[in-house]
């Protein structure tokens, strides 16, 4: 076993301003030499990091480390309020799975795979929308936000509202440091309240929606309590529309710096299914930590003992770029073999809208690449601006032309 790496300084995290979409050369130095290594937070404190794929792949199924026990104040974290023990992320065990097991089928392949047709002709009627207003464009305003927010409030069944107003407060709840605490306490009680309209309407009028369904299990089946509910239903509103909107943003600017990739997808659309796969592996997505974990334990990893109530954090960003698992991990190759990548996750978390989430960014890269096959940034690179203070990573606004 290695001398005790808690008495050596932890590194400040996150490593670098979450800018561009290279990753950390931190995350390399440290799969190499320190692949469990310590790490002081924003927020409560120090913990571990797993850089290498395969130490990050084990913590993900292993059920000595409890998504349950980071629920709390004193754990270290990226956000500035902690989460709450009702959040489907923090649950293990037959809680987790409870909760999973009512959600789960609105997301299958055979309920995505109906909803193809409607994402398809929204892709088309956003594009086509922004073509006729010309360019330059702000591809996140006109594209790449209102395509998840739609889709995901039509399979919920939330009435569609002010989009920039509600952005403006889930963006809160993602705050690392852009916003004080009183700032993101005033934003979470603005989007229960929030919910609990909504929550309201779908008791007084259910359709055929998810949250019809869910608003049933609480009320009849008694099978999740209040609060779960309104934490659920903003968990998946939240989650449903931010990750993609940065995919396909950072897709973007991914393709305008490298226009062959570009000429590549349009000479072979057959590639669209794979280029997802690979850009989801290559763009560093959030900033580079996945939730805390504790372990319930004390457990070895790599040689290195992590003990009873210290927390962990995955780095799937760091993973994905493994080169024992991915061969020039640094290069975006559209003909890679790239299964296995973490970037929904893995295991019993396994990110929940993934199949859901595929199906917008293929539908969405095609109609990019067929539809706009000129497509280049409207601005130099360095004056795009990015997401500074947030938990995720990504342009705040995407200047375009064509």
């Amino acid at each position: 076993m290695t001398d005790p790496l808690e008495a050596r300084e932890p590194r400040t995290f996150p490593f670098s301003a979450p800018v561009g979409l290279v990753i950390d050369p931190v995350f390399a130095e440290l799969r190499e030499n320190e692949p469990v290594s310590r790490i002081r937070l924003p927020h409560g404190g120090d913990a571990w990091l797993l850089t290498r794929y395969v130490d990050n792949r084990a913590l993900l199924t292993d059920r000595r480390f409890s998504r349950t026990a980071a629920a709390g104040p004193a754990i270290p974290r990226l956000t500035v309020e902690p989460a709450g023990g009702s959040a489907l992320s923090m649950m293990d065990g037959a809680e987790h799975a409870r909760l999973r097991r009512m959600v789960a089928p609105a997301f299958s392949v055979r309920r995505i795979e109906k909803l193809r047709p409607g994402i398809a002709r929204l892709t088309d009627d956003l594009l086509t929308a922004m073509l006729e207003t010309g360019p330059p464009a702000e591809l996140l305003e006109a594209f790449a936000l209102p395509l998840p927010i739609t889709v995901i409030w039509e399979l919920l069944g939330v009435p569609q509202g002010n989009r920039d107003h509600f952005t403006g407060l889930a963006s809160r709840l993602l705050s690392s440091t852009a916003y004080t605490r009183e700032q993101v306490q005033d934003a979470i009680d603005e989007l229960s309240d929030y919910l609990a309209d909504v929550i309201a309407e779908r008791r007084a009028d259910p359709g055929d929606d998810l949250l019809s369904e869910l608003v049933h299990a609480r009320d009849v089946d008694d099978r999740l309590s209040e609060l779960e509910l309104v934490t659920l239903c903003g968990t998946l509103l939240g989650a449903g529309y931010e990750n993609v909107a940065n995919a396909i943003a950072n897709f973007t600017v991914l393709l305008t710096e490298d226009p062959a990739l570009m000429a590549r997808l349009r000479a072979q659309p057959e590639l669209v299914p794979n280029a997802v796969e690979e850009m989801l592996r290559y763009a560093m997505s959030g900033l580079g930590v996945s939730a805390p974990r504790i372990a319930t334990e004390d457990v070895e990893i790599a040689g290195v003992l992590i003990r009873r109530g210290e927390a962990v954090f995955a780095s799937l960003p760091s993973a994905n770029h493994d080169p024992n698992a991915f061969a020039d991990p640094g290069r975006v190759d559209f003909d890679r073999r790239v299964t296995g990548h973490l970037a929904f996750g893995h295991g019993a978390h396994l990110c929940l809208g993934a199949v859901l989430a595929r199906v917008e960014l293929r539908i969405a890269l095609a109609a990019i690449v067929r539809r706009l096959p000129g497509l280049r940034l409207a601005v130099p690179p360095d004056e795009v601006p990015w997401k500074l203070g947030l938990t995720v990573r990504g342009p705040r606004a995407l200047p375009v032309t064509w």
